[in-house]
């Protein structure tokens, strides 16, 4: 158990549409978590991201973007806009959510939750914040937190790991 959360599905979010999510509707299914900007050098990720949702999503994947605009202001947009933008320039066809901190005293719930589940690099040491844009993190189909990924990362590289998770088609 980590704070009062026990696992992922104890979560809800708000959709970019306003709409409230419980994580646990994705209960049994491999989870990817971003951190997604529109106005990032990594942006061109939304490409990849999709690309890995509509290769596996009929297999169990979900990827599920949180745009943040923690990083040199690249997410300044409203939701609407967010919207428009992944759709128009990337196809993005996954569940976006609205605009969260990821970071500090507003940091989202969820992403307190992800960050003491894999610390990262330096986590031993007390350095668990989330670096920049498109950190990727990713749970299997028990809610287990089971890698967290780093901005450079580019999403086809975790198409082995998802497949393993994933299981015999």
């Amino acid at each position: 158990m980590i704070g009062s959360y026990e696992t992922i599905y104890d979560f809800s979010a708000l959709l970019l549409d306003g709409r409230s999510t419980n994580l646990a509707e994705f209960r049994g299914r491999v989870l990817l978590i971003v951190n997604t900007a529109s106005q990032c050098g990594f942006t061109p990720q939304f490409n990849g991201l999709e690309l890995l949702y509509q290769t596996y999503r009929n297999r169990g994947l979900e990827v599920l973007g949180f745009p943040s605009n923690q990083f040199g202001a690249q997410e300044p947009g409203s939701a609407e806009e967010i919207g428009a933008f992944c759709e128009k320039n990337y196809g993005v066809t996954f569940p976006m959510f609205a605009k969260i901190d990821v970071n500090g005293p507003h940091a989202h719930p969820l992403y307190r939750f992800l960050k003491r589940a894999k610390p990262g690099f330096l986590g031993v040491f007390g350095a668990s914040s989330i670096k920049w844009n498109f950190t990727k993190f990713l749970v299997d189909r028990k809610g287990n937190l089971v890698g967290r990924y780093g901005s450079a990362t580019r999403p086809k590289a975790l198409a082995g790991a998802i497949e393993r998770l994933l299981g015999n088609p």
